[in-house]
């Protein structure tokens, strides 16, 4: 089955260069030229990638977002004219999995489409036992992709859940920020580590009853990150 694509940006041009180049793969690709019809969108059909514009008409992009990541985990990558380092963690820290600096090569987006939809592709492929860790509260069911905490549901992005995943399987093994960063990003993502350390952040404040001081992700000062049940 063809890979299905939604790209939000209200300059139509940039629209139809995306959208000409993504089909020319063999991609299926909606369009979308405001906040608001992007929502809609992403509510009505289930995509395999979304690139979103940060700066939209009616919502910004930062809110489609964070409104996206209230019912899926599909893998968003946002297109951001600023160059400001800010903008960028922002992004991600809205639940975004990567980023571009406009101006951009459409090679470059077609990269980063292809190797965000192979890494996708490769944990659906990997051959799932059906296994459940369950650490004190905190149950990871690894098939399903879903954390709950003392029987709630824990809504995690996926790249949340990668790294709890990562993590949870190899307790009290402390991982760096540039190993989270490769591991579970990839060698070739062009972010930096900072990108790991809002991750575990967002990824606290939803699992730990007291962020500031974490029962499960644990923080190696000057070395990087553990779990511990």
């Amino acid at each position: 089955m063809s890979k299905r694509v939604l790209v939000v940006d209200d300059e139509k041009l940039i629209v139809k260069g995306i959208r000409f180049s993504l089909e020319q793969e063999g991609m299926e690709v909606d369009c979308a030229y405001d906040g608001e019809e992007a929502l809609e969108k992403a509510k009505e059909k289930e995509y395999d990638m979304i690139l979103l514009d940060i700066m939209l008409p009616k919502l910004t992009g930062l809110e489609v977002c964070q409104q996206i990541r209230e019912f899926s985990s599909v893998p968003i990558i946002m297109l951001t004219a600023k160059g400001e380092d800010m903008d960028k963690i922002l992004g991600l820290e809205y639940g975004a999995d990567d980023y571009i600096t406009k101006p951009f090569n459409i090679l470059e987006v077609k990269a980063r489409i292809k190797a965000i939809m192979r890494r996708m592709h490769k944990e659906e492929a990997k051959e799932n036992f059906g296994k459940t860790l369950v650490l004190g509260e905190l149950k990871l069911d690894c098939e399903g992709r879903r954390v709950f905490i003392a029987g709630k549901e824990i809504n995690l992005t996926a790249k949340e859940f990668d790294v709890l995943e990562l993590l949870a399987k190899n307790p009290n093994k402390v991982y760096s920020r540039e190993n989270l960063l490769n591991l579970v990003w990839g060698y070739e993502y062009p972010g930096d580590v900072r990108t790991v350390d809002v991750h575990i952040r967002r990824l606290r404040e939803k699992i730990e009853a007291v962020p500031s001081d974490p029962k499960y992700v644990h923080t190696k000062w000057g070395i990087g990150y553990y779990f511990q049940g």
